[in-house]
């Protein structure tokens, strides 16, 4: 029998990456790269508003054309392959990252007229500038639908759809008169490979939808007209230029047509997936399953664990996201994670030190030989807000117990452990509701690079962390999804048991690092909850003086 290919495309914040896989094995045949070219490493920023992030759509497309026909290009060059062997395509991308559209759904971008307005660009998934709208948004669905908080955990945030629609309508009401409707990135991509060419028939995917749109059939998908209208009339309009319907990752966005088959040399006419957020579709190329708490760890951080429909899965408080289907057919997809997390590495690293990649290196090395709380430092990792569990982008970072002898790998490795103290907060709520976590599996570049970080994370969740045998996993989960609508594999399920693995290495929590990091983060407890606005009668004033006592303590067992 003939082997048969899928192609999984995965939109970064920085860079598109497409991948070959082997349909029957998940074994990863060709990758291709493209760095987006616009703004600061693809992001187009503004100096008088750090909350700002948004991105050229024309980097999209020109990055789905080169990566797709950069892997073809690769394959070819092997003896067994031919470009009739691909069955199939999944595209995974950031959000929300929604893209105001005309009526013929061409992004406003790409004309003459709007190309250098920022309000018509790509709104990239980490632009805050929304989030008096969200404030808003927050207040009134408490008032008269509280339903729609439920799902969300509590709180709607700034990095999502209606939040940056909104903003548009009050900063540039232009560009949002102009825009006939609103495109997430994950539907968008897609769209353009099937040749849809009006906004209203996309096959929107439940995963942009339910965990950024306030969708759910349970309340009629969208948020009413009533509700968006009381927020701003213009809201309500331009619902009925959305959508009715999200779909799951078990059916089609359509089929490829004959000016992309064209342009990337592949044969038209085979099927397109339903496009999903890339951290989602990296659960699925990690082999998500109940039980499994998957991280996909890069710029920032994405936690995502399933439930099966037939198990009554609970309202999570300070949780991004409980959306039916949004990950597994047939299961509640759980979704939170961290605003920051890589991107906190690179502003120490490369903005305050002004490094590179030796610089990684060297304070990487040098961070290894400390142990747990011999810094005397403390941070909380909020340099680009809390997205969970308090869901507040005005949130910023903070830097404890610095002396005048403080290093720089004293610094990095307690930014890295700052981290990790979010995503044990995040762990320890879920299973606060009974959701349970039964092993974690790590994915993402700075998984595979840093064993140090690995270690970390073991040591202050208590969790035994295993890593995804892919690199690629947001891409791998992408083309699995494509073998599946390519009919390869009856289920997602089953397509996971074929082409998914897990590394050999393991990083179990070491008790003595284990009992160090508690006490430490019981005190990154008392500053998240001081400055989070958790309690208001939080005492802070012993930090600093615990800090001082553990390290003190850490330094003579050292030193005997």
């Amino acid at each position: 029998m003939m082997t048969s290919y899928s192609i999984g495309v995965d939109f970064g914040t920085n860079s598109v990456r497409s991948i070959l896989v082997n349909c029957n094995n998940g074994e990863e045949i060709a990758n291709h790269v493209y760095p987006y070219p616009s703004g600061e490493q693809g992001i187009l920023l503004d100096s008088h508003d750090h909350h700002l992030a948004r991105q050229n759509p024309h980097d999209y497309l020109q990055g789905l054309e080169i990566t797709i026909q950069g892997v073809i290009q690769q394959a070819s060059k092997q003896i067994h392959f031919s470009k009739e062997q691909v069955v199939g395509i999944g595209v995974g991308t950031t959000g929300s990252t929604p893209i105001p559209v005309d009526q013929q759904n061409q992004p406003l971008a790409l004309s003459p007229q709007w190309k250098n307005h920022l309000a018509a660009q790509a709104w990239l998934w980490k632009d805050h500038t929304a989030f008096q709208e969200a404030v808003q948004i927050t207040q009134l669905a408490s008032e008269i639908r509280p339903h729609f908080l439920e799902k969300c955990g509590g709180t709607y945030s700034s990095e999502w759809f209606w939040s940056k629609i909104w903003k548009c309508l009050h900063s540039d009401p232009e560009v949002f008169e102009a825009a006939y409707s609103w495109v997430e990135l994950a539907d968008y991509i897609p769209s353009i490979l099937v040749g849809c060419t009006d906004p209203r028939k996309i096959v929107r995917g439940v995963c942009g939808a339910g965990h950024k749109a306030m969708y759910a059939n349970r309340w009629g998908g969208l948020p009413d007209k009533e509700f968006l209208h009381q927020l701003a009339p213009p809201l309500a309009d331009l619902r009925d230029r959305l959508y009715e319907q999200a779909h799951d990752a078990s059916q089609v966005a359509g089929v490829l047509c004959e000016d992309w088959a064209n342009t990337l040399g592949l044969h038209a006419g085979i099927p397109i997936a339903v496009g999903a957020l890339d951290a989602h579709y990296g659960a699925i190329g990690s082999g998500i399953t109940e039980g499994r708490l998957v991280k996909i760890i890069g710029t920032s951080t994405c936690d995502c664990i399933v439930v099966p429909f037939s198990k009554n899965t609970p309202d999570i408080e300070g949780i991004s996201g409980i959306v039916d289907g949004s990950i597994l057919p047939g299961y509640v997809g759980i979704e939170a994670g961290q605003s920051a997390v890589g991107d906190i590495f690179k502003w120490f690293v490369e903005g305050v030190c002004q490094g590179d990649d030796q610089l990684y290196f060297a304070l990487t090395k040098e961070a290894e030989q400390l142990s747990p709380g011999e810094s005397g430092l403390l941070a909380l990792d909020w340099n680009n807000g809390s997205r969970n569990i308090l869901a507040d982008p005005q949130l910023s970072g903070l830097l404890v117990g610095q002396t005048l002898h403080t290093t720089r790998a004293e610094i990095y490795r307690a930014l890295i452990e700052s981290t990790a103290f979010g995503a044990r907060m995040i762990i320890e709520r879920i299973e606060e509701y009974d959701v349970p976590i039964d092993h974690v599996v790590c994915c993402g570049g700075i998984a595979e690079k840093s064993p140090l970080l690995m270690q970390i994370y073991a040591d202050v969740t208590g969790c035994t962390m295993q890593m995804s045998s892919s690199s690629q996993t947001c891409a791998l989960g992408s083309a699995i999804v494509a073998s599946v609508v390519a009919g390869r594999y009856p289920s997602i399920e089953a397509a996971q048991e074929k082409m998914t693995s897990l590394k050999p290495t393991e990083f179990h929590p070491i008790p003595e690092n284990r009992a160090i990091y508690h006490q430490l983060f019981a005190l990154y407890q008392q500053l998240h909850d001081a400055f989070g606005g958790v309690s208001e009668k939080s005492n802070i004033a012993s930090v600093m003086k615990r800090l001082i006592q553990i390290k003190d303590k850490q330094s003579m067992n050292i030193k005997s």
